[in-house]
């Protein structure tokens, strides 16, 4: 890719300012010793020192295998996978063939070819070749052309890109906090609310509680089904009137929310009884995996598969109240709940489970409340994320700009550094 550069820059092959050095193929066993074996799930921020496995091998598998340590100083990228992720060694380690080391000679700053490197994924992908999984090889790497300014302005465009982002990235840690405090908040208010405080045990029961197993506020309870596989294929793309959204642990999204269905099915398939049927008012919860104790208020018609129950509430009896004090209660569901690898969540299970169930007009007076106070989280949240992936951008735009030449740091005021600038 043909660059404008300032005048005291060159363009180079990265091959000549590098040493390239290939991970050996075979995995070594087992993985006990000192010295960390990192993989793209240890990549978390600028420099890398462990492995946050604990995984290692030891002085005696290096020389055996004649494993290749990357020694600090030396930049690891991705050539395969997450193709462009980069950090800095800072203690001795070994890794598999997803990476290649780059060691800068005299020439090269670290922590501008760090930055560098982040700035050029898309040329990265761009290069890869292979039908199942991209790669770049050494010699794909050691061809690139890249922007080199002299080594005293690499460590002066270093050292802006260290402030700014770390400036950036507080910015973006605080609005992830402002929004986990909200969070926090509200569930704290909805245990109170709903009454899981008093089944926990902290006050007494007032007079106006009543406080019995899960089955007696529901009429009905129904877990969700996939198709077998031995039907016609039922799934339909989008919707129209005859169809009927499918839930699956995914689409539970926000504060008792669901978001995208899995899939569409057409209404037949519910006819028939393919699957079963959870009518608008059900409260819904996610039974077995990670997200186990998830809950979701249903307000339109809709299935599930297997992951799902779904509870109908008894007459008389709030579902969206239900679906509140059940999701103020998801922590203890799941630390109740009987365990295999995972928490189970199953009907007998919920059928049992203590509730609490004040009067029904005061039912409707919780639900608006925490309603509200669920409205304003929700809008917090949408609106820290759009600005998290704002900043973002903006964050990837200062580093291209700076590692390419596209203004001079030195200049910078370090505020609104990006406008105007372009990826």
């Amino acid at each position: 890719m043909k660059r404008l550069l300032p005048a005291s820059w060159r363009e180079a092959r990265l091959g000549f300012l590098v040493e390239t050095q290939v991970p050996q193929r075979d995995k070594p066993d087992p993985l006990t010793g000192p010295i960390p074996w990192v993989r793209i799930e240890d990549f978390d921020g600028q420099d890398i020192r462990a492995s946050k496995s604990g995984q290692g091998v030891t002085p005696e598998q290096v020389r055996a295998m004649n494993l290749r340590v990357f020694e600090p100083g030396t930049v690891m990228c991705s050539c395969s996978c997450s193709m462009g992720a980069t950090a800095i060694v800072r203690e001795p380690l070994v890794s598999n063939q997803t990476f290649i080391g780059l060691k800068p000679g005299k020439e090269l700053e670290p922590r501008f070819l760090f930055y560098l490197m982040g700035a050029m994924r898309e040329e990265l992908q761009a290069n890869a070749t292979g039908a199942i999984q991209q790669y770049l090889s050494r010699d794909d790497f050691r061809s690139l052309r890249i922007p080199l300014p002299p080594l005293n302005q690499q460590r002066r465009i270093a050292d802006f890109l260290d402030s700014e982002t770390a400036r950036i990235d507080s910015l973006s840690a605080l609005r992830e906090r402002q929004v986990q405090l909200a969070f926090t908040r509200l569930e704290s208010l909805a245990k109170q609310e709903t009454g899981r405080i008093l089944i926990r045990g902290a006050k007494e029961p007032s007079g106006e509680w009543m406080t019995y197993p899960l089955r007696r506020a529901i009429s009905g309870i129904k877990t969700g089904a996939t198709p077998p596989g031995s039907e016609p294929e039922p799934w339909t793309e989008g919707t129209h009137p005859d169809t009927i959204p499918w839930y699956g642990p995914s689409s539970f999204q926000g504060i008792m929310h669901l978001g995208t269905p899995v899939k569409h099915l057409p209404s037949a398939a519910v006819k028939e009884r393919v699957v079963p049927f959870f009518a608008k008012g059900s409260v819904l919860i996610i039974g077995i995996g990670a997200t186990a104790g998830k809950v979701a208020y249903l307000d339109h018609d809709a299935s599930a598969n297997q992951q799902i129950t779904a509870l109908t509430p008894e007459r008389g009896v709030s579902g969206k109240f239900l679906a509140w004090q059940l999701w103020a209660a998801t922590q203890e569901l799941r630390e109740l709940a009987p365990y295999t690898t995972l928490p189970i969540i199953n009907n007998d299970f919920l059928k049992s489970f203590p509730i609490a169930m004040p009067p029904t007009d005061f039912q409707q007076a919780v639900v608006q409340k925490l309603d509200c106070v669920a409205e304003r989280v929700g809008a917090l949240h949408a609106a820290a994320a759009q600005a998290s992936k704002l900043t973002q951008e903006r964050r990837q735009s200062l580093i291209t700009a700076a590692v390419t030449g596209q203004f001079d740091v030195s200049t910078a005021s370090g505020r609104n550094v990006t406008e105007g600038v372009t990826a």
